[in-house]
């Protein structure tokens, strides 16, 4: 008679930005528990998150958002099979918070310590949406310090054949709310205020491609066209209206996003492309790219916006494949804020 495979839990932390969140994960598959403690409200008073502040509003919230991430999933400290955690890239400070806890669980229980690339984990988001899907396949991951193209060719296997060159495009979508004076987050409430009024055709704002790498990505121009194009009308004395110039600010985003995608997925042969990342919950860039991979014959793969912003579920996931390939972390895991996608 055979065996039965024993159920692996992964007990995972992160804390690379504003959020504390830790989760418990079945299989890599299977979210047992997703506690996600936000700042947003917090930094929203200064226009986007302060370092220093995240820091320590994470050593405020960790412990109990293990305590509760632990209880919601059944189990106990001792059930869980290893501790995975984010460990770059991210802000310094808040990844040190989250690798000290994870640190000290892994030693305290004697339990194996798997360090996690922050953006593996938003890639593996998807596992968790779609128990069905398994690589190869291309992603495009979005959020406010990211834009990446990344070809999956396996668990734990990626090329980056793709990066921003400046401006992430989550990042622009802050920097063009706050000029707008929608305030931050920019992404969610441009999203919304487009969602509701605005023509995106209204002005014709630049699409960006870099010269000699034709995966990669620039927002930093269009983020200028934006500005000067508010500079203009506000020395001229015209009102300009917000929405129009945030609907037509994100289709120049979401134009790029969906081009570079489709073509790198066309390229090489991919007919599977997953979005992932904080800015995948556009509900205009899920519906563009939709669009686009229904008319090329690709299947389209993208997680609930709960999995799309930073949360420790999505790191469970990507904790798992690296804790079923052998991947150990040691005691000498450091916090590397500009850690590369592929680099241990």
């Amino acid at each position: 008679m055979q065996q039965e495979e024993k159920d692996i839990l992964i007990l995972a932390i992160e804390s690379s930005c504003d959020e504390t969140a830790a989760s418990v994960v079945r299989n890599g598959r299977e979210i047992l528990s997703n506690v996600i403690a936000s700042q947003i409200d917090l930094h929203t008073l200064y226009g986007g998150v302060v370092p220093e502040i995240a820091s320590r509003k994470h050593i405020e919230k960790i412990n109990q958002v293990i305590g509760q991430a632990v209880s919601q999933a059944g189990v106990t400290l001792r059930d869980v099979d290893a501790i995975a955690v984010t460990y770059g890239p991210g802000l310094v400070g808040a990844l040190l918070v989250g690798v000290s806890a994870a640190k000290a669980l892994a030693f305290a229980l004697d339990k194996p310590l798997v360090g996690v690339h922050h953006i593996e984990g938003h890639i593996c988001a998807n596992y968790l949406q779609y128990p069905d899907l398994e690589p190869p396949f291309m992603s495009l991951v979005v959020s406010g310090g990211h834009s990446h193209l990344v070809i999956v060719r396996d668990y734990g296997e990626y090329e980056a054949i793709g990066r921003t060159r400046d401006d992430a495009a989550g990042e622009a979508f802050d920097k063009v709310a706050r000029a707008i004076g929608l305030g931050y987050p920019g992404g969610p409430k441009i999203d919304k205020l487009v969602a509701k009024e605005g023509n995106p055709d209204a002005i014709a704002f630049p699409r960006a491609s870099v010269g000699g790498s034709v995966y990669d990505f620039s927002f930093s121009g269009l983020k200028s066209a934006v500005l000067n194009y508010l500079n203009e009308y506000s020395m001229k004395g015209i009102e300009v209206n917000r929405a129009d110039v945030a609907a037509s600010f994100q289709k120049a985003v979401t134009d790029v996003l969906v081009a570079h995608g489709i073509q790198g997925a066309k390229d090489y042969g991919f007919h599977k492309l997953a979005l992932a990342g904080g800015v995948a919950s556009n509900t205009a860039l899920r519906k563009a790219m939709k669009e686009a991979c229904e008319r090329e014959g690709i299947e389209f793969y993208y997680p609930a916006p709960i999995l799309c912003t930073d949360n420790a579920a999505m790191i469970g996931s990507a904790g798992y494949y690296e804790f079923q390939k052998g991947v150990r972390s040691g005691w000498d895991l450091n916090a590397v804020p500009n850690l590369k996608l592929g680099e241990r």
